[in-house]
């Protein structure tokens, strides 16, 4: 079946499992259409990232115009420093927007009737290519941003001056590019700790809401899908040699964790409920190669309500690895948010070897 194959091997109850070609999926008469709309978006998502992590801020010339508020040039200076970054962060965001659609569109494709979301992965696997590329692209951006505190200082200040400004009944050139209202969808945007994830996640609530003849269950059975596809791929020697590169297994273990975090944002008991499609569990513990345990590590503890405030922590969601170290069923009626919690590496480690026992 092209170059989606069967497994034969692993078996589990209720899980179609796949290798899907991630490097060499090309699409057909069918998929092209939608493949080439997919397509525009993400050829500028490389130069995004490239522009995100190239991002130093304006720090040192928004300090030195906050400690001498009735030096002009320094306040000059940190306006120049500070206006350029700006445009940057709106084509960051109008980007998203760009995603969100994107995302939409590929939803219609692999959950429409008469197929289920098995038989498009497996019909249709450059769209199905490209729905991973976009998981990717989301946890990479979303990484950079949580590193990187400069964006939203950047943008504070930037607000500041505009309402100052506008008081003073002044108006500044660049307002014509960015304006009020976008300001304001800007504002909402980069306050979130993960905006890409964010924006994926109200995207697919959004396409479940706006079908309400499309049962959930098509959308994340389609997750799901996806997960047990990366997790076999990844466990399975045979498959695994089949990839010309680590970069493509890295790729594989990042997209399993995204499709995981979105399914959890989207399905109305979570991922991490016992009666969950995803074994979160076997996720943790599975017999990936060293890189991808580590980039699996590193990305299930990078979703967090709130960025890490040092170097060294790692912070976790509500619905994640601290909980279930901790005992606490997400789906329980006695668990509770753990928001803004942290933990390191080594818990981390601590939970897979609970989980191994």
């Amino acid at each position: 079946m092209g170059n989606l194959l069967k497994v034969l091997t692993r078996e589990i109850e209720n899980y179609p499992h796949f290798f899907l070609d991630f490097e060499n999926a090309q699409p057909t008469e069918g998929e092209r259409e939608i493949w080439n709309q997919i397509s525009a978006v993400l050829q500028d998502s490389e130069s995004i990232l490239a522009d995100l992590q190239a991002y130093k801020g304006a720090g040192p010339e928004i300090r030195d115009a906050i400690q001498n508020p009735n030096d002009i040039q320094l306040q000059e200076k940190a306006w120049n420093a500070v206006c350029p970054l700006v445009v940057r962060l709106k084509r960051f965001y109008e980007f998203s927007i760009r995603l969100e659609k994107a995302l939409q569109s590929l939803l219609e494709s692999l959950t429409c009737p008469p197929y289920t979301p098995t038989q498009h992965l497996e019909r249709e696997q450059a769209l199905a290519k490209e729905f991973a590329e976009i998981l990717h692209f989301t946890l990479r951006f979303d990484e950079l941003k949580m590193r990187n505190p400069a964006i939203q200082n950047d943008f504070s200040y930037y607000r500041r001056t505009i309402s100052r400004n506008r008081i003073n009944n002044m108006h500044l050139d660049i307002e014509n590019e960015v304006n009020n209202e976008m300001a304001n969808r800007m504002s909402l945007f980069y306050a979130e700790a993960t905006p890409m994830l964010k924006t994926l996640s109200n995207a697919t609530m959004h396409f479940v809401s706006e079908n309400k003849t499309l049962p959930i269950e098509n959308t994340t059975d389609c997750l799901s899908t996806m997960t047990s596809v990366c997790k076999v791929m990844l466990e399975t020697p045979e498959y695994r040699s089949r990839f010309t590169s680590e970069e493509t297994l890295m790729f594989c273990m990042r997209v399993m964790v995204g499709v995981i975090i979105l399914y959890d944002h989207v399905h109305p008991v979570g991922a991490f409920c016992k009666t969950s499609k995803i074994d979160v569990r076997t996720v943790m513990i599975g017999d990936f190669p060293v890189g991808a345990r580590e980039c699996r590590q590193t990305d299930l503890a990078s979703l967090s309500p709130s960025p890490p405030s040092t170097p060294h922590q790692l912070p976790v969601s509500e619905l994640s690895l601290l909980q279930i170290h901790q005992g606490i069923s997400p789906c329980s009626k006695k668990s509770s948010p753990v928001h803004g919690h942290t933990t390191n590496a080594s818990n981390l480690k601590d939970t897979e070897r609970e989980w191994r026992r």
